[in-house]
């Protein structure tokens, strides 16, 4: 299935070298692939730019673009067609297929790279390429630079420049086309069933990871191959470890379970979380602070539109959150005060949301001049507040202790304010009890 059409990679590329200086090219390299233990390897995911400029789904490859080449502005090095390694790992595109299918105006084999790069990058002034973030390709991005400075007595003329390809590319990536939206909410639908499979399953004996397995089932029977991130199934007090990832505890009868997890489209990826109770029925307390939370995440979605700046909607949680706190007895002041010295921080430590699109916490800068991004339509973002009474917190009632709750969404920025596009998961205390109340019956 193409989700991402040809001519889309195309007009990426186009509207990249549209910015970058004039005599300049531009190096990216395919994610390497991971070893997971000894000679086994992970499966393998490309890189997100590489795979934003190219829908090139294979390692060993290289994306050289070069604005204004008379043979051809986009040349991709990738693996020769290879019979036999092709009956063991599977098929190739070759150079071939990378311009047949993959719309490379050139192609040429990975291994003749150090032949060839050399010679497209002579007479350049300026090279960009991911510094940083890949220090073995760095080392022969040198390596081909210093063929060129060797050469220089014979009139070879080496870059005088080298910038970070980065701030130009995430830049791009932060605005979502109308096909990436496509994707987005298809992974966000399936990430939704995922979640209301794992609320009909949870009961009292099953453990962390047995609704896990239901997460990844309805992952993979939606044409998901992976998961986002690791999955966060966290029950009881373990759903105050933000970033929890041995699902492996006992779910009890009285406790909450938080589950943080969305599957992957495309490269494109989904994060949902949704708190609901083991066995079906929120106490008073997990209720209390469960409401709180979710008016908080109202009020963030509330403040996400175009022209407002991007910390508003955290604004608009921090105060939510405080008020419900003060309210519950949990904090106590002036709710402005507390605000202004942070103390809510002690229950809600970590930031509203993140942008979300090819990665998990995506590509883009937050702030812009030293001020807030303004938010603008075609941007995606989270929106996850959580309320955490940590077990030793001895500040508190012993009722609240152990209470973990997040709710987090995924929305898009629309002309008039957002769309949630993970809407699809039940969400309110009688909502998720309504839901687990059914699946009980239809079990029994």
């Amino acid at each position: 299935m193409i989700r991402i059409p040809k001519a889309e990679y195309a007009r990426r590329r186009k509207a990249l070298m549209e910015q970058m200086e004039p005599n300049s090219i531009a190096i990216l390299p395919a994610a390497a692939v991971a070893i997971r233990n000894r000679d086994v390897e992970h499966v393998y995911r490309q890189d997100s730019d590489f795979q934003y400029l190219s829908g090139f789904p294979e390692p060993e490859a290289v994306i050289v673009l070069i604005p204004g080449r008379e043979y051809g502005e986009y040349v991709l090095f990738c693996r020769e067609r290879n019979p036999e390694r092709e009956l063991w790992d599977g098929l190739r595109a070759g150079q071939d297929g990378a311009t047949r299918d993959y719309g490379a105006d050139d192609a040429f084999p990975i291994t003749d790279i150090d032949d060839i790069l050399p010679g497209l990058i002579e007479g350049r002034d300026r090279v960009y390429s991911s510094m940083g973030s890949n220090p073995e390709f760095d080392r022969h991005v040198m390596e081909w630079i210093n063929v060129i400075r060797s050469k220089a007595h014979l009139g070879a003329q080496p870059p005088k420049e080298f910038v970070a390809l980065d701030h130009l590319l995430h830049d791009m990536r932060l605005y979502k086309s109308a096909a990436e939206v496509k994707v987005m909410r298809e992974a966000a639908q399936i990430s939704a069933r995922a979640h209301v499979r794992a609320m009909q399953a949870s009961r009292a004996g099953l453990y962390e990871f047995s609704l896990e397995a239901e997460l990844d089932y309805e992952f993979r029977k939606g044409g998901a191959k992976m998961p986002a991130y690791g999955s966060i199934v966290a029950s009881g007090r373990n759903a105050c470890v933000l970033h929890y990832q041995e699902n492996d505890a006992p779910l009890k009868d009285g406790d909450l379970v938080l589950i943080d997890a969305g599957c992957e489209i495309d490269c494109y990826a989904s994060d949902i979380t949704r708190t609901f109770p083991v066995s079906g029925k929120f106490t008073d307390e997990q209720k209390a602070i469960y409401e709180v939370v979710l008016r908080s995440q109202e009020a963030a979605f509330a403040a996400i539109k175009p022209g407002n700046h991007w910390n508003q909607a955290h604004e608009a949680t921090v105060r939510v959150i405080t008020e419900g706190l003060v309210d519950l007895g949990l904090l106590r002041g002036s709710v402005d005060e507390l605000i202004a010295a942070e103390a809510y921080k002690a229950f809600y430590m970590h930031r509203a949301g993140h942008w979300l699109g090819m990665d998990v916490h995506d590509v883009g800068e937050y702030r812009v001049g030293g001020e807030w991004r303004v938010l603008e339509p075609g941007m995606a973002l989270t929106v996850e507040p959580g309320i955490y009474v940590a077990p030793d917190n001895q500040t508190v009632a012993k009722k609240w202790r152990g209470i973990g709750v997040r709710i987090e969404d995924d929305v898009l920025v629309t002309k008039k304010g957002c769309e949630i596009l993970t809407g699809d998961v039940p969400k309110t205390v009688a909502e998720i009890e309504a839901l687990m109340a059914a699946a009980r019956i239809q079990a029994a």
